[in-house]
């Protein structure tokens, strides 16, 4: 059994099939399903948990080389959680590209994990190292 750190055996499982330079998506409760991409569904309840929260859980765990935000978050999310993503990837470098350029990266991802994040543009792309 396991007692601690990441205790979902879904997201231990999709973690599990990421190779080095696969990608991850962290999504809000917002972000469109894509037909046949994996998806792992933790929302509970309108902004619970957040990315910020479930991207502390996986990089606890998981190792991280890059990740990407939509670059519209600057200007239409606040900047304390922008704070807080970017404290917590650490030395992880954070790319910032359109929502669009962002959305057509998904695809490409192993698969994605769905939040109850209520703010709009949290969505993140994680690449393995």
């Amino acid at each position: 059994m396991i007692r601690s750190g990441l205790l979902n055996p879904h997201v231990l499982a999709l973690l599990a099939r990421v190779r080095h330079t696969n990608t991850v998506v962290i999504a809000d409760s917002m972000f469109p399903s894509w037909t046949g991409l994996p998806e792992v569904d933790l929302s509970l309840v309108q902004g619970v948990p957040t990315v910020p929260q479930v991207l502390d859980a996986l990089l606890s765990q998981w190792k991280c080389g890059a990740a990407w935000m939509a670059s519209e978050f600057v200007d239409r999310g606040d900047a304390a959680t922008l704070r807080e993503i970017r404290e917590t990837l650490g030395f992880v470098p954070l790319g910032l590209i359109p929502h669009a350029a962002l959305k057509e990266r998904v695809p490409r991802a192993v698969g994605l994990i769905r939040t109850g994040e209520a703010r709009i543009y949290t969505n993140m792309i994680l690449e393995s190292a």
